[in-house]
């Protein structure tokens, strides 16, 4: 299908929305109140350090809420505030925050469920609301959505949407889209729905696997089952790995994003020769400005003296996960934690250590005098960074 005009005609209609309903000073202040942190400012203006007692706060100087989070937020909130009488459903977590999405919920925001993998739309009804996330909805849940004619609140990220224009520059070049990302997070799905030919690739590795069958060739068969569900439909690596396009979820790690995209414009110098590159190969920054920053203050932070760091933010966050992944690196004693219900008397926290499911981790804070990194995932508010450090300080008797 056409997607661009699909978007253009999208954009066109009265039930579309893409901005705000001009509740922004009231909204501002609702956010503020609840998200917002005095005792985090502070450690802002201090520095970014703080000391109480034998805790040394070293918090990262890039964290927390990014812009299209905000954004995205601040347009839910004014969403209901401007539907105040009638349903309204979100096609999917706002955000990767619980208790972001649980304030919606509070808000009489309804979810729509997922049964055995699949979003269930017949519960929205003609003239309901319904919210697009911040990471964007596929294709199809647009048109689905457009056809039962609801009135549409789209909150998709602007860099998101800059993935989009790069994927379908690529469809009209007639460039696979080389996608780095999670075949199965949502805005990886929403991407590959307005790409043409795509194949998703999870890292620097599963990229070296295609770099080398563009090379030398090999098993088809092995490759399609390598990449069952990370492919459009009638994939064939023989004829659709000519010609490649570069794009990213926009929360994957900027440094293996960049390695993944030299290694696929070598590869396909190597294999066609440098005059005819362009040809072949199509390359666009598509790396998130809030992503990166949060990722380069996170690479200061480990740099520091710490005995251990804490990185706050939804299970589910890919750039969570990511600053988690810089902390390990390192060999820093390291907990990703939600919420500061994770952290519990006795000197207890359940975490998420890097690819395992929750754990608990006994004693986990040093006795005597520590040193603490303290990032956030842009999904995260500075009031659940403030609820973190106050139980650590009660835990630590400051």
């Amino acid at each position: 299908m056409d997607t661009k005009a699909f978007k253009r005609s999208l954009n066109s209609s009265d039930n579309y929305h893409r901005k705000g309903f001009g509740h922004e000073a009231e909204v501002s202040g609702q956010m503020e109140s609840e998200y917002q942190s005095n005792l985090i400012q502070h450690i802002r203006d201090n520095g970014y350090k703080l000391q109480r007692g034998e805790v040394t706060i070293h918090l990262a100087e890039a964290f927390g809420f990014c812009w299209g989070v905000e954004r995205a937020v601040a347009m839910a909130y004014e969403t209901r505030t401007h539907f105040p009488t009638q349903r309204i459903w979100i096609t999917n977590e706002i955000i990767h925050n619980p208790s972001v999405n649980q304030r919606l919920r509070d808000m009489d925001v309804h979810f729509i469920e997922v049964v055995n993998g699949e979003k269930k739309f017949s519960v929205v009804d003609s003239g309901d609301v319904v919210i697009l996330p911040a990471f964007g909805a596929s294709v199809q849940e647009m048109q689905l959505l457009n056809q039962k004619g609801c009135t549409i609140v789209d909150t998709t990220c602007p860099w998101v949407s800059k993935v989009w224009n790069t994927v379908e520059k690529h469809k009209k070049a007639n460039h696979t889209s080389i996608i780095h990302g999670k075949y199965n997070h949502e805005e990886t799905v929403a991407t590959s729905s307005f790409a043409g030919t795509y194949l998703i690739v999870l890292n620097l590795q599963e990229a070296e696997y295609v770099a080398n069958y563009i090379l030398n060739g090999g098993d088809s068969a092995e490759f399609l089952a390598k990449f069952r569900r990370s492919h459009s439909v009638g994939f064939d690596p023989d004829r659709d790995l000519e010609r490649v396009g570069v794009a990213n979820q926009t929360t994957m790690l900027k440094g293996e994003t960049e390695q993944i995209g030299k290694l696929l414009e070598h590869t396909m110098m190597r294999k066609y020769g440098p005059d005819q590159l362009n040809n072949h190969f199509l390359s666009f920054n598509t790396i998130c400005d809030a992503t990166q920053e949060r990722q380069d203050a996170m690479l200061g932070l480990v740099e520091d003296k710490l005995d251990l760091m804490v990185v706050i933010g939804g299970y589910n966050s890919s750039n969570t996960t990511h600053l988690q992944e810089i902390a390990v690196e390192r060999g820093i004693p390291s907990y990703h934690i939600d919420s500061a219900s994770r952290i519990s008397a006795g000197n207890q926290v359940e975490h998420k250590p890097l690819h395992r499911d929750l754990e608990v981790a006994e004693n986990w804070l040093p006795t005597g005098a520590i040193a603490i990194g303290i990032t956030s995932g842009a999904s995260t508010p500075d009031k659940v960074v403030e609820e973190v450090l106050e139980k650590i300080f009660e835990l630590k008797a400051v």
